[in-house]
């Protein structure tokens, strides 16, 4: 199993590229089960859950090229793939496929939409808390799905097709958003999706819909509305940047010093990140095809953040956040909103010299004056880059094992960190 080993003290200075927003790559991969034309995505980063995902796909009877070669085969940051969809031959999502990657469950909603019947396992993923699946079951039978679940499956049919409906979630859910979206473009008649996910990714998801022929207005908005239509044709779609990844490097720069522009991307896609970020000490500035990121000149200040839906704080960066927050000159304070088990990266911290208390879904960080490293272990995505973040400015040698997690979501992020002076490297085993 592979590590990464991180020898702290160094500044991060140089250009880092943003790669593709895992979190709009999936949804519109999954959009291409909609047409039976090609739907071409560029900006398409190298991930373990995009080729996890692109093998379920297969199961469907997804075709898939990347500029004529196979996906490993590939070099360089972001890459063009072609998705066809020509004959879905099999409606089944089994439960070994898509155990691996939560995400892969969003196949229910095209799959009934053009299909009229989908028969996918309740999700997996990682466990950073139970996010349950009923929101998409609720909004898929207000469109007119006939759903059970059976030996641990979801089982949907939709005879004659979906139906249009109003439908207001329950609580903002941004997978749930994606999937009522999506099934939406072929219903017939007009849905309207109320207190809907306003993320980029949604709005990102809505262009590439409308360019395939969809009738959608309001995305980026609560209230989302679809005209359906009788078919989809294929389109060409560029992903847009990673906010998660950008607002992550941000704030590595932000722990170490130094100076970093980070190229592809843009401050209008974390408003609430890097307000906060400005507050705790970096100063962050958009500059010609990307941001600019450095420490103001002075130390890390405390800052008190609760994670929201957006534009609130992200949740996918509050552990990056926290291990920021260990090197503050005072005491700040964490509020978890939006997954009940996001604090798992605590005690791994707290073996690099962190101090932090947990009072349920508030986590109280008291700077210290230096970190220490030492062997952790990451337990999920963004758990695993906090400690890497940690480790860049703790002394000595910090190992992070079960780095799988971190090939989910971040595309060579040794290789990038280390373009910008960190003495970074990955131990295979």
């Amino acid at each position: 199993m592979d590590r990464i080993r991180i020898r702290g003290g160094n500044e991060l200075n140089g250009i880092i590229p943003i790669s593709g927003a895992k979190n709009a790559t999936l949804p519109l991969m999954i959009a291409s089960l909609l047409t039976d034309d090609t739907l071409t995505l560029e900006n398409v980063p190298h991930l373990a859950d995009v080729e996890q995902l692109t093998r379920i796909l297969g199961n469907h009877g997804v075709d898939f090229s990347v500029t004529g070669k196979r996906l490993r085969q590939e070099s360089g940051f972001g890459r063009t793939i072609h998705f066809t969809a020509r004959n879905i031959v099999d409606t089944t999502a089994p439960y070994d496929l898509v155990s691996k990657m939560r995400a892969s469950f969003w196949v229910i909603g095209p799959l009934l939409a053009r299909m009229h019947e989908a028969k996918v396992s309740l999700p997996g993923g990682c466990a950073i808390g139970t996010r349950p699946v009923d929101i998409f079951i609720d909004g898929l039978r207000a469109l007119g799905a006939d759903i059970d679940i059976e030996a641990g499956y979801v089982v949907a049919k939709a005879k004659g097709g979906l139906v249009g409906n109003r439908y207001r979630l329950p609580k903002v859910s941004v997978g749930a958003t994606h999937v009522l979206m999506m099934a939406a473009t072929l219903a017939k008649g007009e849905t309207i999706l109320e207190n809907a996910a306003r993320e980029p990714e949604i709005v990102d998801l809505a262009t590439c819909l409308t360019a395939m022929g969809a009738k959608i207005s309001g995305a980026g908005t609560s209230t989302i509305r679809i005209d359906g239509v009788r078919s989809l044709s294929g389109a060409r779609h560029r992903v847009l940047p990673d906010r998660i990844e950008t607002g992550t490097y941000a704030m590595a720069v932000a722990m170490t010093g130094g100076d970093v522009t980070l190229t592809g991307t843009s401050v209008d896609l974390l408003p609430t990140a890097v307000e906060t970020l400005a507050r705790a000490g970096a100063v962050v500035t958009p500059v010609e095809d990307g941001i600019r990121v450095y420490r103001n000149g002075g130390g890390i200040s405390p800052v008190d953040v609760v994670t929201d839906p957006y534009p609130g704080f992200p949740t996918d960066l509050q552990a990056q956040f926290m291990a920021l927050m260990t090197r503050a000159s005072g005491t700040a304070s964490i509020t978890e909103t939006i997954f009940e088990n996001r604090f798992m990266h605590v005690q791994e911290l707290a073996r690099l010299g962190a101090r932090i208390q947990l009072a349920g879904q508030v986590a109280r960080i008291e700077g210290v004056p230096r970190l220490k490293g030492a062997p952790v272990m990451a337990t999920d995505l963004r758990a695993s880059v906090s400690l890497v973040i940690a480790g860049l400015v703790a002394e000595g040698d910090t190992e992070v094992s079960r780095v799988y997690h971190l090939d989910r979501g971040f595309e060579r992020l040794e290789e990038k960190l280390g373009r910008c002076g960190a003495e970074i490297e990955r131990i295979s085993s």
